[in-house]
């Protein structure tokens, strides 16, 4: 008696480091690595160039009304994206009030801006309690919604590639990295391998398909394919697809909007051959969606250099694309700040008249 008690307070304490470091390592990979990588992604930026040369860019001759306008054209853009996600989840029977699931786009974007990735999750949470709905339904949804996002993303890939070919192709002279990207993706042996890895899971899936993790696993992916699937058979489905495009029109105009704010890129804005700089802006912002794709906080650093090699194809150096992008993220970011506090503002009211 005294030694299986002996053993099994030993197999506690030896497992109570272990779940603690594991807790820890968690914590490091979601936050800290991030973090890390954005200052990594940051310091190669500011490596190349002279930050006062950007200073003073900054300093003088830049309209900054351009600026105001942009950062107003994001608040739509946030506004559009919970109008579809309304579509979505009526499609779920769940019908949050409209301003809830704005403010809950406006905490999604703010709190990235601190922890990565962790503002999708916590928008989820926000409506599936608020509405009493299965969070892992809400949360099929938003995968819905950033596939959506993602083939946008995709189609103006190819886009770019057909109106801005020859600079496509300078970029990746230039920058050897997006060549053996593409590369990679070309090799066969890439995708058979990535088949195996499919296969193996669906085998080691079916095998321990009776054991109470896979039971339980099964029905939340149940319910997250439910999320997902909505698209397909909802109503409005025809102003889903609207309603994307709204979305991305805002993404891209606040950034076009942009260019009329410094002499360098308001002067490309003037040749007939570059679209009146339509055709430069695509450039910088299809290379830009792709750059946040990278975890980092609000996306500062990836979003920067790619914005700063699209604008580099057409003849704009490094410190003044590193002034345009820092200008530029910090408007939104102040603008996501705003949009924060107020959600924090609407969050407390709604609670104290419930």
């Amino acid at each position: 008696m005294n030694d299986n008690s002996h053993i099994n307070h030993n197999s506690q304490s030896d497992d109570k480091p272990e779940s603690g470091l594991r807790k820890w390592l968690g914590y490091g990979v979601r936050y800290l690595l991030p973090l890390l990588l954005t200052v990594a992604l940051v310091w190669y930026m500011f490596r190349k160039v002279d930050f006062h040369v950007m200073m003073d860019i900054i300093r003088n001759g830049v309209d900054y009304w351009w600026i105001l306008f942009a950062m107003g054209i994001s608040v739509f853009s946030h506004i559009f994206r919970a109008a579809r996600w309304r579509l979505q989840l009526r499609g779920l029977g769940i019908d949050a009030p409209f301003m809830a699931l704005c403010c809950s786009i406006f905490g999604c974007y703010a709190l990235n801006l601190v922890f990565p990735r962790l503002g999708e999750v916590w928008r989820c949470t926000y409506i599936s309690s608020r509405q009493k709905a299965p969070f892992t339904t809400v949360l099929g949804s938003m995968v819905a919604d950033r596939l959506a996002d993602t083939l946008t993303v995709l189609l103006l890939t190819v886009l770019t590639f057909v109106v801005a070919n020859s600079a496509i192709n300078s970029f990746l002279a230039k920058y050897p990295v997006g060549r053996d990207l593409i590369a990679m993706l070309s090799n066969p042996w890439f995708w058979i391998i990535a088949l195996g890895a499919v296969l193996l899971g669906g085998i080691a899936f079916y095998l321990l398909r009776n054991t109470a993790f896979v039971i339980k696993l099964k029905g939340w992916l149940r319910e997250l394919w439910q999320g997902f699937v909505v698209v397909a058979r909802m109503k409005g489905r025809g102003r889903f697809v609207a309603l994307t495009g709204c979305i991305w029109g805002c993404y891209f105009f606040q950034l076009y909007v942009a260019f009329y704010a410094f002499p360098f890129t308001r002067e490309l804005c003037t040749q007939p051959l570059l679209g009146w700089g339509l055709i430069p802006c695509l450039v910088a912002f299809v290379l830009s969606s792709i750059g946040m794709a990278i975890p980092s906080n609000g996306g500062l650093g990836p979003w920067n250099i790619a914005v700063m090699f699209g604008l580099a194809v057409y003849g704009i150096t490094d410190a003044q694309g590193t002034a345009f992008s820092m200008l530029q993220w910090s408007g939104q970011t102040v603008m996501l700040i705003i949009l924060g506090i107020y959600t924090m503002g609407y969050i407390a009211i709604s609670r104290r008249k419930a």
